[in-house]
């Protein structure tokens, strides 16, 4: 991973790799990660037509032949859990906790790599060690993490009978040997209707929260316990796959069934009544204003919604959906709903400021268009392909998703 101060600098090390590259007659190929359009040579390039695949491929494509290089501009620094990465290089000032995050993308294990490489042009010593001295020496655990824990999480994940073990060591042989995602999909698939048809919804919510522990603690201990579970290590991969798949328990919302009951190509603005308000010829009163620290929250979801829905419309309504009412409701609702739930955004959102949290929303964003690949094939391939779409649809969910 190359990581550069900004777009512009970023593209300039993707030609000059590229370019050593194609000198040394090498095989090796550079991916390059950045956000929006920028000029260079005289015309707008984006990571998509530098790269010549879109951007919701970069993750998975730089774990193929012949790509080696990640070069990013404020992307891929935080969230981004790729054991392959081996080597660092840094062009740009760190600080705090985003020096921490940075240079922690390469701690993961993986066969075969013992150990790591920071080539760092633009930090000192002492600022990187002064951004890590908080989480290494006076940070504390509240309390201990037990790794016995994990044998119990186990056993409590696989009496649920969702799966079975011969169906966790087949789809993580699959997975190691690099097989495509619709070999994997099958197995899940069955995982997620035994879900579905073994558990109730208390059971459902107790699945999925001792899965989503498994995966946080073994993530966690796997960094710093000095040996190896490989059925740890299958549990873990299988569940990182099945968990984005398992449906959430249903909710009431009273919001739910609003867009199917308006006939949107009938929609329209249509006067009443016309008539005069007499105001009485009097002292007017108000309340004081109130001292307490309680208040009220507003409701201007409604409000927002519509915006949303007239900005698509007005943007995007002449594209020939398949299922236009479907496309509507999962851009106002469902996938707002998913990604508003999503752990890491969610932590994004309560712990840190507005642009780190747009960062992750972005991420989060991508996972959820990823998931919708099978189900929803149309409105993914508009997502990863146009660039003003996908814009336009992360701009909206941030809006709806951000307090």
């Amino acid at each position: 991973m190359v990581v550069t101060s900004g777009v512009d600098r970023a593209i300039q090390y993707y030609e000059a790799i590229k370019s050593y590259l194609a000198e040394r007659k090498s095989l090796h190929r550079a991916i390059i990660a950045f956000s929006g359009e920028r000029e260079y040579g005289g015309a707008k390039v984006s990571e998509a037509s530098l790269n010549g695949f879109p951007s919701s491929q970069i993750a998975e494509k730089i774990r193929e032949e012949p790509y080696r290089f990640l070069v990013c501009a404020d992307k891929f620094q935080t969230g981004y859990d790729e054991p392959l990465l081996h080597a660092m290089y840094v062009d740009k000032i760190l600080s705090g906790i985003k020096a921490v995050q940075t240079l922690s993308r390469l701690n993961r294990a993986y066969p075969q790599k013992y150990d790591v490489f920071i080539l760092d042009f633009a930090n000192d010593a002492d600022a990187i060690r002064e951004a890590f001295e908080p989480y290494y020496r006076t940070t504390i655990l509240a309390d201990e993490t037990d790794p016995n824990k994990l044998h119990d999480l186990q056993a409590d994940l696989d009496g649920f009978q969702v799966y079975a073990p011969e169906q966790v060591d087949d789809l993580v042989s699959r997975y190691l040997q690099g097989e495509p995602r619709d070999r994997l999909d099958p197995i899940l698939d069955t995982c997620v209707e035994a879900y579905r048809e073994e558990l109730d919804e208390s059971g459902q919510v107790d699945f999925k929260g001792k899965a989503k522990a498994f995966i946080r603690t073994y993530g966690f201990l796997s960094m710093v316990l000095p040996y190896a579970n490989a059925e740890w290590e299958k549990r873990a991969i299988f569940l990182n796959l099945l968990v984005p798949k398992l449906p959430a328990p249903r909710e009431e919302d009273m919001s739910r069934g609003i867009l199917e009951a308006i006939d949107m190509d009938s929609y329209r603005v249509e006067k009443q009544l016309m008539m005069s308000i007499q105001l009485p010829d009097g002292d007017g009163e108000i309340e004081p204003v109130p001292v307490a620290g309680g208040g009220g929250k507003s409701d201007p979801e409604l409000e927002r919604l519509s915006n949303i829905v007239k900005a698509f419309n007005e943007r995007f309504g002449n594209i020939p959906w398949e299922d236009a009412d479907r496309v509507h409701r999962l851009i106002t609702e469902d996938i707002p709903a998913r990604v508003e739930a999503d752990e890491k955004y969610r932590n994004a959102r309560e712990n840190s400021d507005r642009q780190n949290a747009r960062i992750e929303l972005d991420k989060a964003v991508s996972r959820v268009m990823n998931s919708m690949i099978n189900d929803d094939t149309q409105l993914f391939r508009k997502f990863a392909d146009d660039e003003g779409f996908k814009r336009w649809l992360t701009d909206a969910v941030f809006d709806l998703t951000y307090k």
